[in-house]
């Protein structure tokens, strides 16, 4: 208990803190809700020409858009978030300082992480999503066993989401300077994800192959799932798709963490 009560404070710390921004908030809803716009009608103008592509219907594809801007902040898809605090903290040796208290590094940040995600749901998530149901005819979850599918689907997402951006921050330990590292995840969370063009789009093997890998635990799966278009035995094996790489991701993340606890070297020394 005493160990729940510590992680809760420093989710809602974290909670606290993002709310602060709130100029970069308002832009941030104006300019996903923007983009949601502009992509709804690329999206309309392809299925036009080829209805029932990979499945989806116009409707579907609209919606798509949508759950893609709401989940951008939701799951940093873009990269950031506690992640990047500790890939600071280790280029300045103030990590240091972490190692020394009662807790792990990976609850610790991934606390943080929960608090961030949570402030950016009720705010980039559902603002434009709100925006989008005003301006066009969306898909809505067809009953709450849907909804409890879909919930769940997004906390997986998140954990899939913080484990890959976790590992490529505690690369620090062994790297100068991680931002090359960073740039690479997310130049592949932006393409594999689905948040570009949706991964049902995606031809041939190529499509089988990024619907297996993590990035599509982003926002494909959870995509699917408040569409509908998972269901029994595919809804089962979306949701353990991202539990899979979930544990496999943070396992590893784990381990790396408790290499780097042996020996830290940091700059300077």
């Amino acid at each position: 208990m005493p160990g729940l009560r510590l992680h809760l404070a420093v989710a809602v710390r974290s909670f606290r803190r993002w709310s602060t921004y709130r100029a970069a908030t308002l832009s941030g809803i104006f300019t996903n809700s923007v983009f949601g716009v502009i992509n709804a009608f690329v999206l309309l103008a392809v299925w036009r020409a080829n209805p029932g592509a990979g499945g989806y219907d116009a409707t579907d594809a609209v919606t798509y858009v949508w759950l893609g801007q709401s989940m951008i902040m939701t799951i940093m898809l873009w990269g950031g978030g506690a992640p990047s605090d500790l890939a600071e903290r280790i280029r300045t040796g103030d990590v240091a300082l972490d190692l020394y208290r009662p807790v792990g590094l990976l609850s610790w940040y991934l606390a943080a992480d929960a608090g961030r995600a949570v402030f950016h749901l009720l705010t980039r998530g559902v603002a434009p999503t709100v925006v989008g149901a005003l301006l066009f005819d969306l898909r809505y979850p067809d009953g709450p066993l849907t909804v409890l599918a879909f919930a769940l689907s997004v906390v997986l997402a998140l954990l899939v989401s913080f484990a890959v951006r976790m590992l490529v921050a505690v690369a620090g330990f062994w790297v100068l300077d991680s931002q090359g590292l960073t740039m690479t995840a997310n130049l592949l969370a932006i393409f594999f994800s689905g948040i570009t063009l949706p991964l049902v789009l995606f031809p041939g093997w190529l499509g089988e192959v990024a619907m297996v890998l993590p990035w599509a635990s982003y926002l494909q799966v959870p995509a699917d799932v408040w569409l509908g278009q998972r269901t029994g035995g595919a809804l089962v094996g979306g949701l353990a798709l991202q539990v899979g790489w979930a544990v496999l991701l943070l396992g590893a993340t784990a381990l790396v963490l408790r290499a780097a606890e042996r020996k830290v070297v940091v700059q300077g020394g």
